[in-house]
């Protein structure tokens, strides 16, 4: 009996120890980039996705890389999308998912990238979360008006290329 109790308080302590480094895990502090609340605005006006989407791709054009692009409004809703010749078909979804995610989490799809490779792959159960850089909100005026999300190259790659689509907002 008393070596039941006792493997009873280890297997409590145990767990009791597991449980608090996963709830470490999990309440590590955003980033301060991320931390910071922005209110949702109106959803990107075409005219102005197509500006995201000409500044994206001409970068990518002049890098040589094939992508494909897509913008998004706060509700991960497609404004537009437009994709390079000879860019794999598979980039298509990619690139949406990656505004979408971005869109609706508010923040840099490479967030959850960096989650992942810390070890923290709980994120990947969240819905439409995308672990691969490539994905930005757009915001104007200080608030959440979309998202872009680029795909085709490498990672780091697609991020610069929506980076420079990023900087057609003004």
């Amino acid at each position: 009996m008393r070596s039941c109790l006792g493997l009873a308080v280890v297997t409590l302590l145990s767990a009791a120890s597991a449980s608090a480094q996963s709830a470490d895990m999990i309440t590590q502090p955003v980033p301060a980039a991320m931390a910071v609340y922005v209110p949702y605005g109106a959803p990107i006006r075409l005219s102005l996705a197509r500006k995201v989407l000409a500044a994206a791709l001409g970068d990518a054009e002049t890098r040589g890389w094939n992508i494909a692009c897509a913008v998004v409004e706060p509700s991960g809703d497609l404004v537009a999308f437009e994709r390079l010749d000879d860019t794999q078909y598979a980039s298509i979804g990619i690139a949406q998912a990656k505004a979408r995610a971005a869109a609706l989490y508010r923040r840099p799809t490479k967030y959850y990238f960096d989650q992942v490779k810390a070890g923290n792959n709980f994120v990947l159960t969240l819905p439409g979360v995308v672990a691969a850089e490539g994905g930005f909100p757009v915001v104007k005026d200080g608030k959440l008006i979309g998202a872009i999300g680029c795909s085709g190259a490498a990672g780091n790659q697609d991020a610069t290329v929506a980076a420079a689509g990023l900087a057609a907002v003004k």
